[in-house]
């Protein structure tokens, strides 16, 4: 009877949730969503990785003795989706925190929610200003680039290399397009009215931007800021090399450059189009000899051997995972989401395998962009070529 007894009393634990509590846990559980369907399921690559690289993790035996349950859930890149799949990880996988779930408006739809219950919303992946905002969102934090510093890059290079240049801007009619082209226009400063002759926007249902290239070229514009993502960065080089529009600078955001979007314009059409990065690409011949890239091959030999490796979101999900491994690394024995958060805000200086040399991760309670440093790079036909100094948003 006392056995019995025993035995209903650990039932009743059992159901109250206390032997799978986020905090009181020998297991650090960490939720995600990606599209894993949908039109976007390309960057379900991301998310198979990570859970590649917390398996080869506890295999070595985990983070401070501790493994990591990783659950990783499709949201088809649907605001909607988004929220039945994260509320399902906080209330019924009882996840410790959200980490690298992807979007700006799949992010949006669950940020408020995350942050009333105090779960943290780690290394979002969206260059949106908005997830920098630890005073009123003080439970998330991006894991990108801001797209408002990358656009500031662009405009430097422009007034570096061409000072009188005639811009047209292209932007996707969203947050997304709109941070990028502010940052770029604060980069111009005075100068911003008299350089661009030319700006149009799109919409993501719209099927071709053909219409709006058209106008662009007419402007007389010989630089071309293409703010794109998806098909309409392959529509867009494809769309400028068929009327004949050759501008001498012409920049399109690191979320566009992959080579799945440049294949279907034609690698020719895409020579010579600048685009930014903070990660070494691993298929570029000059880091075949780097420790950290060698460690990558290492990993996805073992661990992901059919993996395509001209796909850059698998070192993208390699890289976010290394970073959140170093976080979580720091909080040593207190797997609680206030110090979770505490560590996350205090990285100084960190260094990771795929980042690119002179550059580093550094965050501060009231600076949320870990990411803050980014390298020009040019395509050749067959790769992207990293050229001039780091630069960042200052």
């Amino acid at each position: 009877m006392k056995l019995a007894a025993a035995l209903i009393g650990l039932s009743l634990l059992a159901l109250a949730g206390g032997g799978a509590h986020a905090e009181g846990t020998d297991e650090i559980r960490i939720g995600q969503t990606l599209p894993y369907s949908g039109p976007a399921s390309g960057f379900g690559a991301i998310g198979r990785t990570q859970e590649a690289f917390f398996e080869k993790i506890n295999a070595e035996g985990g983070i401070n003795g501790r493994k990591v349950k990783f659950i990783t859930l499709d949201d088809a890149y649907s605001p909607p989706k988004t929220v039945e799949q994260t509320r399902k990880l906080v209330e019924q996988d009882e996840v410790l925190m959200m980490f690298g779930s992807l979007g700006t408006a799949t992010n949006s739809a669950v940020q408020r929610y995350l942050n009333g219950k105090k779960v943290p919303q780690l290394f979002v992946l969206s260059g949106a200003t908005k997830w920098a905002d630890p005073q009123k969102y003080p439970w998330t934090m991006p894991g990108m680039a801001a797209y408002e510093s990358e656009g500031v890059v662009y405009a430097k290079h422009v007034l570096r290399t061409k000072p009188g240049a005639k811009i047209a801007i292209l932007s996707q009619n969203d947050d997304f397009g709109r941070d990028y082209v502010a940052g770029f226009k604060r980069a111009l400063g005075d100068k911003a009215a008299g350089m661009i002759v030319a700006e149009a926007t799109y919409e993501t249902s719209a099927p071709t931007i053909s219409s709006q290239l058209s106008t662009l070229k007419a402007s007389g514009a010989d630089v071309l800021f293409g703010v794109v993502l998806g098909k309409f960065t392959s529509q867009m080089i494809k769309g400028v090399a068929e009327i004949g529009w050759k501008p001498e600078l012409f920049f399109v955001p690191t979320s566009a450059s992959s080579i799945s979007f440049l294949e279907p314009a034609g690698l020719d059409n895409a020579v010579g189009l600048i685009s930014s990065s903070n990660q070494k690409d691993t298929m570029d011949p000059q880091w075949a000899s780097d420790p950290g890239v060698k460690e990558y091959f290492a990993f996805m030999k073992q661990y992901m051997p059919n993996a395509d490796l001209s796909n850059s979101n698998y070192a993208a999900g390699y890289h976010y995972a290394t970073l959140l491994m170093t976080m979580l690394k720091a909080c040593k024995d207190d797997f609680s989401r206030d110090n979770i958060m505490r560590q996350a805000a205090s990285l100084k200086d960190v260094k990771l395998p795929l980042l690119l040399p002179g550059m580093s991760v550094t965050t501060g309670a009231d600076d949320y962009l870990p990411f803050q440093q980014l390298q020009l790079r040019r395509f050749n036909g067959k790769s992207w070529v990293g050229f001039g100094d780091v630069l960042d948003d200052r």
